[in-house]
């Protein structure tokens, strides 16, 4: 039986590293890129064709064709959920991958254009929702759930019973106690500690986590660059 054929929507270094990953630890063969024509730099990548997002269609049967938007965290993760949207309007199914070196439990739901990279452990009961990236080496506990759109970076902590509401970046080395709740559109820094609750469309960083006004985080981040 045949590899699926799948189109990677992006050509940046992370639409690198999906090509990767799909061809040498999945069933399915890459057979091009697609990237927005305002955002085309290049004919080609991997000697596959890069197409204009707005004609992938014309070049590409959906029904024989999957897609996997592979952009990370940009605009908290809007650009590559509108993009998902759009794939879908367009009638392509969204292509998930998990790598054979993670750690799922056979009762873990994972949803559409999700991206779990190696060593990754997701406990039982445990529910991933759609267009969620878990980048390498992180534990999400036993009954936790991470909602739509979220980015979790590399080796975060999660424990159980803990709510990750949708449209959240969780920086490297961050840790959630269990029981808790992480509401919609939050940012927990890298290295953060929550104990706590987290209120709607905060920044949480330091140990423990405190909120932060966007506008202050950010200018932190230029100060410390």
């Amino acid at each position: 039986m045949g590899k699926n054929k799948l189109i990677i929507i992006g050509d940046s270094a992370f639409a690198e590293i999906a090509y990767e990953y799909f061809t040498f630890d999945s069933n399915y063969e890459v057979v091009a890129f697609s990237v927005e024509r305002a955002y085309i730099k290049r004919n080609e990548l991997f000697g596959l064709p890069i197409i204009p997002f707005e004609d992938l269609e014309t070049h590409f049967d959906p029904k024989e064709h999957k897609v996997f938007v592979a952009l990370t965290y940009a605009k908290l993760n809007s650009v590559r959920t509108r993009l998902c949207a759009e794939a879908k309007a367009k009638a392509f199914q969204l292509a998930s991958y998990i790598s054979s070196k993670a750690f799922v439990w056979k009762n873990v739901k994972v949803g559409e254009n999700c991206f779990i990279f190696e060593a990754n452990v997701i406990q039982p009961f445990a529910k991933i929702g759609d267009n969620v990236i878990l980048w390498s080496g992180n534990h999400v506990g036993h009954h936790s759930e991470i909602k739509d759109n979220c980015f979790i970076s590399s080796h975060v902590v999660i424990s159980g019973f803990v709510q990750i509401g949708k449209n959240c970046f969780l920086g490297v080395n961050s840790s959630v106690a269990n029981n808790l709740t992480i509401a919609n559109d939050c940012v927990i820094g890298a290295g953060a500690v929550v104990i706590k609750d987290c209120e709607k469309g905060k920044v949480y960083v330091g140990n423990p986590a405190r909120a932060l006004e966007k506008s202050s985080y950010e200018s932190s981040k230029v100060h410390e660059a």
